[in-house]
């Protein structure tokens, strides 16, 4: 197993049974992240030094408006797309084996939970896992300490309220909060009807 073929996998939503070559390869890949994870981590880095732990976990390039404020954990690394002006706050964890997409100029509240992976309801197959991606479109705003779960996409423009859970999709320009998070009205700045 290697990453694109991995990647290939998790991609087409396909299942990585416990025990598996996808199962191995992740949490031999897990130790990657947990080292370069543990780096940012320990201790004061400039913002240079931040974007360059970041494009070492994910494999790719990290643009210069991207900002993040340690500690920050992820388990995965290489299945996480940073779009421009990214700012993610401190204490984020991302569990990005199922992939995850951050937009332009989006923003990540402190302490929130990004997760992409579901666990089997059958107890005696509770170590496979389900893997769904987590895309987060341009200039949205994710409140303090807020959870996304599984397969949510998450429109432009859109606002999530602290302490939220977001179970579902959420359109673009709106307001959602609660647990689980449920639309409370528009921000009035998406596109307007001509």
């Amino acid at each position: 197993m290697d990453l694109p073929r991995f990647l290939a996998h998790v991609a087409r939503g396909a299942l990585i049974e416990g025990g598996s070559e996808q199962h191995r390869f992740m949490h031999d890949a897990a130790q990657d992240a947990f080292r370069i994870t543990s780096r940012l981590n320990s201790g004061y880095r400039t913002p240079e030094e931040i974007r360059d732990l970041l494009a070492e976990l994910t494999g790719r390039a990290v643009d210069e408006s991207v900002a993040l404020f340690p500690p920050f954990h992820s388990e995965f690394g290489k299945n996480l797309i940073l779009g421009e002006d990214v700012f993610i706050n401190l204490g984020c964890r991302f569990q990005d084996t199922g992939g995850i997409t951050i937009g332009d100029g989006t923003l990540i509240g402190h302490g929130s939970t990004l997760t992409t992976l579901n666990h089997s309801v059958d107890p005696d197959r509770r170590a496979d896992m389900l893997p769904a991606p987590i895309v987060i479109g341009r200039q949205v705003w994710l409140g303090a300490s807020v959870t996304v779960v599984p397969g949510v996409t998450i429109g432009d423009g859109a606002i999530i309220g602290a302490g939220s859970v977001v179970t579902k999709d959420v359109p673009a320009h709106a307001i959602v909060a609660g647990v689980p998070a449920r639309v409370l009205r528009e921000t009035g700045f998406g596109p307007q009807p001509g």
